[in-house]
């Protein structure tokens, strides 16, 4: 608050909180028995007859009385006594009014009023009375004050109508008692039985009563007397601390009657501040809009700036602090665009104020001004570039900004900070408004753009922003709204340039974007995205992002249509581009602004390397297609959507497709499998009707949603999509549908049954689109037409396509289900047998362990196993005798076990006349292998 409406400002809290702490309580008598206790004092006695008596004082006016004596003929001699009668009831009511005499005292007050008109001797009586309200009311009970509220409001809403009285004292003093409630003092003696009232209550029953309202209407009664006027404003004053009397007052349209009063000739000054504030309050209390529809009209303006012109060449303290709050409220006229701002000429003295003492052109408007470089100075210096950047939004107001020297004015400040301060300001203010004014550029380039390239604006940016990664110290205060995050730094001048480029492209102007690139500005933005990437890494900030998200938006708007340009950006970009693709996705949700970044990085991915076969390739060699999978497994609907536009256009490159099918995902997860599953998701999501294994159901719409069935035939013209084809750009399926056709439908990878089934239905979805849109055209002709038979033979042909389109597919589904339900069986069973010849062979094994135990512990069980081995010994020889060669025994006598023999064999030699053959006649025939007699003694020796 400025310190001029400071100085004339009420303080209720002050004195109200003072008087709500000091007053005393409600005095209770303890109950007495007559016969017990001390005698009274003398001292008590005395004051309970005083307080008697002050009682019998209060009986003694009959109010009744007094009211019937002044309704009655008037005469001289009954006016000396009516004046006598009056004098008395004051006396009597010298310490407060009750609450429960106000009504009478209110209409007695009515009844003097009248009298005024003919006779002046009533005005001293009644001044002295109101000046009772000014009093605090006075109570028996607790319960007093909701009791009578009604009738207290409408009294004090009654002393409000009193202001029609022709007497400049009557109205000030109403004035003075309603100030009065705010700073209110008890009286000296207190009525005997009476408390106050709260401190706050007259002023809650002035609300209830209206009385702002009243006094705002009685500002015409007093449009010619200024004493009362100032009186009648420094009550508004008081009244306007609540917003429920600034609300009474706007319907009175206060800010109106106040702005038109403001030239009014006062040589005190005080109608200007105290309206001023008032309107300040106004302004805090209710709805801005509401109080610059009442401003807006040209006389409110013409007066706003007359007022602003004499407060600009003051040279008090109170009149700069005056000609802020005039610009404060010249602010909100200029961001509604139907205030008459220019047509008053009050926005081009606002814009020469603005660069006068930037750019040295003479301006009769400005003639004689100086600045005196005080912290008020300061501040309307600020507030007059921010109301150039509110004008910038308001199309009455570009021509007037294009003739002005906004541009030069502004870009003065696109320098380094090479000196401690400019001018006379010091180093923390100078780097304040050199930041404003950069940020006002953001706003004023887009309407200005010639004289922003006839300034060579691009240039003095990229230079600044040379300077704003650079070496050179520079120690920043930051201690400003737009120097947030900058102390010690650089970051708030390179965020607020990066923000004028980005607004300047934005436009998408190709003399802009030219100029620009010419400049060099690729390699530096890449320079840039570099040195904030790096700075993030050690520490991560919302600027830090901001900065590197409004980077790659401008490579983005630079490089989009340009294929030499996205080579110039492939050769160091991509490398800088992949990080961003691997941001965690926990940092998506940190709130510091990273999915604001990441969405910029794909943006930047579809800007500046789609389109160009080095960019393209050189993205693929850096494994982007495998961050952007992974990134749609995330599975986040904003994400997705982008990700697979940018998928469907990389696969114009015949590598991408290789590398799709190689990713992997979670749990080994291929390409196909993901897309499948997001577009049963989707499906999922909109509604669209699929049983319990996934096969359609609705065979005529396969494919419509949820919203599209409950949709009724609306006829639109041919030029207008219809439902089917809106739904087109609606959600993820047509993305997934092209990409498949990408991909393929055959040979994919990692896909089960279900993804079978559903990848029916993909492979077919045009067919379904394009009947639903038959489907529509059929509805509308229907609902307008009564279509010939051989037309509607057509319509009922091709219907039926499409419904046999969607019982094919429901029957390819068929099929795979059962098949994947025929070798769900097989495995089931072939599985089965495995278990049960485990089982078996396990029983075996069982069976012969036991048998070997038995063998082992009963000897009759081993003579039995003998016999039967012995038998099948036998019955396993040779029935065939033959005639010639010896018979040798393979049996060891005497050998009572069931286990086969060991090795070793004693084989007897041959006798000579069975030997035959080439070697009949020999030693070696006839003798025994030196082994064999070896073996004989051994045995012999067992």
């Amino acid at each position: 608050m400025a310190t001029a409406r400071a100085a004339l400002a009420p303080r209720p809290g002050g004195t109200m909180s003072y008087l709500a702490a000091a007053e005393p309580p409600a005095p209770r008598a303890a109950p007495r028995s007559p016969g017990t206790g001390p005698p009274r004092s003398g001292g008590e006695r005395h004051r309970n007859a005083s307080d008697t008596a002050q009682d019998t004082q209060l009986r003694s006016v009959d109010l009744d009385h007094v009211i019937k004596l002044l309704e009655g003929s008037d005469s001289k001699d009954l006016e000396k006594e009516q004046l006598k009668t009056l004098k008395k009831v004051v006396k009597h009511f010298e310490n407060g009014i009750p609450l429960k005499d106000l009504e009478q005292i209110i209409k007695i007050l009515n009844l003097c009023s009248e009298k005024i008109k003919e006779q002046e001797t009533f005005t001293e009586p009644l001044c002295e009375l109101i000046k009772l309200f000014g009093l605090p009311f006075q109570k028996k009970k607790s319960s007093d004050e909701v009791k009578y509220s009604t009738a207290v409001s409408k009294s004090i809403a009654q002393l409000g109508y009193l202001m029609r009285v022709p007497s400049s004292q009557v109205r000030i003093q109403i004035c003075k008692s309603v100030i009065n409630f705010y700073k209110m003092e008890l009286p000296g003696k207190l009525l005997s039985g009476y408390q106050p009232t709260s401190a706050n209550y007259k002023i809650q029953m002035a609300e209830l009563g209206g009385l702002a309202e009243t006094l705002v209407l009685s500002l015409a009664l007093v449009e010619n007397q200024l004493t009362e006027k100032l009186w009648v404003l420094k009550a508004l004053q008081h009244l306007s601390s609540s917003g429920e009397n600034c609300r009474l007052m706007m319907k009175a349209q206060a800010a109106s009657r106040l702005c038109l009063y403001l030239n009014a000739p006062d040589p005190s000054g005080q109608l200007v501040f105290r309206s001023s504030h008032i309107l300040w309050n106004l302004l805090e209390n209710v709805s801005k809009e509401e109080v610059v529809n009442q401003l807006s009209s040209l006389e409110c303006v013409h007066a706003l700036k007359e007022v602003f012109v004499d407060a600009l060449h003051g040279f008090r303290h109170c009149d700069h602090q005056l000609r802020n709050d005039l610009l404060v409220i010249a602010t909100l006229l200029a961001e509604n665009p139907a205030v008459p701002l220019v047509e008053s000429g009050f926005a081009k003295l606002l814009i020469a104020l603005a660069t006068f003492n930037e750019v040295k052109i003479p301006n009769p408007l400005v003639k004689g001004l100086k600045l005196t470089y005080s912290y008020e100075d300061f501040e309307m210096k600020k507030l007059l570039f921010n109301i150039i950047g509110v004008l910038s939004k308001n199309p009455s107001a570009a021509q007037l900004l294009s003739e002005s020297d906004v541009m030069p004015a502004l870009l003065y400040y696109v320098k380094p900070n090479q000196k401690p301060g400019f001018y006379d300001w010091s180093a923390a203010q100078y780097e304040e408004l050199q930041l404003h004014a950069i940020a006002v550029l953001a706003a004023v380039a887009r309407v200005l753009i010639d004289k922003y390239l006839s300034c060579q604006a691009n240039t003095l940016l990229l230079v600044f922003l040379e300077w704003c990664i650079g070496q050179d110290p520079f120690f920043a205060q930051g201690n400003s709204f737009h120097g947030t995050g900058g102390r010690g730094n650089k970051l708030a001048q390179m965020r607020y340039s990066l923000r004028v480029l980005r607004c300047v492209a934005s436009i998408y102007d190709d003399a802009v974007n030219l100029n620009l690139c010419d400049q060099g500005a690729i390699s530096q933005l890449l320079e840039i995205l570099r040195y904030a990437a790096n700075k993030s890494k050690r520490k991560e900030d919302a600027i830090l992002l901001e900065i590197q998200a409004d980077t790659l938006f401008i490579l983005s708007v630079l490089c989009e249509k340009d294929l030499h340009r996205k080579e110039l950006f492939s050769y160091e970009g991509i490398g800088i581009l992949i990080p961003f693709l691997k941001m965690d996705p926990k940092e998506l949700y940190s709130g510091l602004g990273h999915s604001y970044l990441l969405f910029s990085a794909l943006d930047c991915v579809w800007s500046c390397v789609i389109g160009c076969y080095i960019a393209e390739d050189h993205f693929l060699e850096k494994q982007g297609i495998f961050l952007l999978l992974d990134l749609l497994a995330l599975k986040e609907k904003n994400l997705c959507n982008i990700i697979l536009r940018i998928l469907v256009e990389f696969c114009g490159n015949p590598k991408t497709t290789l590398h799709i099918n190689t990713w992997r995902g979670e749990k080994a997860q291929t390409a196909a499998s993901l897309l499948i599953q997001l577009w049963r998701e989707e499906e999922l999501e909109l509604g669209v009707r699929r049983d319990q294994y996934g096969r359609i159901v609705d065979m005529k719409r396969p494919i419509a949603s949820s919203f599209q069935r409950q949709q009724k035939v609306i006829p639109v013209p041919a030029s207008c999509p219809s439902f089917a084809i809106m739904e087109i750009s609606e959600n993820m399926r047509a993305k997934l549908y092209s990409l498949f056709c990408k991909l393929g439908f055959e040979n994919l990878p990692g896909l089960s049954t279900e993804d079978f089934v559903t990848l029916a239905i993909i492979r077919r979805y045009i067919d379904f689109k394009v009947g639903e849109v038959w489907s529509e055209i059929c509805a509308e002709v229907e609902e307008e037409f009564k279509p010939i038979a051989s037309d509607e033979d057509a319509l009922e042909s091709i219907s039926k396509v499409s419904e046999d389109t969607g019982k094919a597919v429901n029957a390819l589904q068929t099929q795979l289900i059962e098949s994947q339900l025929h070798q769900e069986i097989q495995e089931e069973n072939q599985t089965f047998r495995k278990i049960r010849a485990t089982h078996k062979q396990r029983e075996i094994i069982n069976k012969s362990w036991e048998n070997f135990l038995a063998r082992t512990s009963t000897y009759e069980a081993l003579k039995k196993a003998k016999k039967l081995q012995e038998k099948a010994i036998e019955a396993s020889r040779s029935k065939l005798k033959t005639q010639t060669g010896a018979f040798h025994s393979t049996n060891i006598e005497g050998l009572h076990t069931t286990i086969g023999p060991g090795r070793l064999v004693t084989v007897e030699s041959t006798p000579r006349q069975f030997i035959q053959g080439p070697l009949a006649g020999t030693d070696l025939a006839l003798g025994r292998p030196s082994f064999c007699k070896g073996a004989s003694k051994k045995d012999q020796k067992r």
